[in-house]
């Protein structure tokens, strides 16, 4: 897997071997940030950051926290709750991309952060429609289906992908149309 050299990554664990351990299997393919707390995290965030591995429980503050002050301060970074917190139905209103319970492989992690730095380009709708999808398995690898906010989720999902494929479909139809610039023999 080729990682985008270019991209940075802010990995935010209290336990600062296991952070250390993410900048070991991420630092080959990207420019690696490691915060042990939520200050810390926070401090190290600016706008060259694209992908955030948040703990949700840490001691000084909730990766919850962090992850509304990132949001707060309006860096569109995307943000994976990487955690041992099996997932509830708090997750659903929360503003990250996705969510994996640790522990991770080095193939896990590099494979989440390609995803994400894939889905960054992703248009915000499509981008809203993966973050719905990733609390909704989250949700149901926790056996946590039996909610008014598991059902809410699904309805907000629905809603978002008919949009996609609204928005999808509409291009499609004009691009049969449009002329593709190629070089002419």
């Amino acid at each position: 897997m080729s990682g985008t050299p270019d991209a940075t990554v802010l990995a935010v664990d209290d336990e600062p071997d296991l952070a250390e351990l993410y900048r070991v299997y991420l630092d080959p393919e990207y420019d690696v940030r490691i915060a042990t707390g939520g200050e810390e995290a926070i401090d190290a965030m600016d706008e060259t950051v694209d992908v955030v591995l948040l703990d949700r429980r840490m001691p000084d503050m909730s990766g919850h926290e962090v992850l509304n002050a990132i949001r707060g301060e309006g860096y569109d970074a995307r943000v994976a709750m990487l955690t041992a917190v099996e997932p509830d139905v708090d997750i659903v209103e929360m503003p990250f991309d996705d969510y994996k319970t640790k522990p991770v492989t080095k193939e896990d992690l590099l494979t989440l952060v390609e995803v994400l730095l894939h889905r960054a380009a992703f248009d915000e709708r499509s981008q809203e429609f993966f973050a719905l999808a990733s609390k909704k398995a989250a949700l149901e690898a926790a056996g946590t289906t039996n909610s008014e906010e598991y059902e809410e989720l699904i309805e907000r999902m629905e809603s978002v992908r008919v949009e996609v494929d609204d928005t999808l479909d509409h291009l499609s139809a004009r691009d049969a149309f449009a002329e593709v610039p190629g070089e002419v023999p």
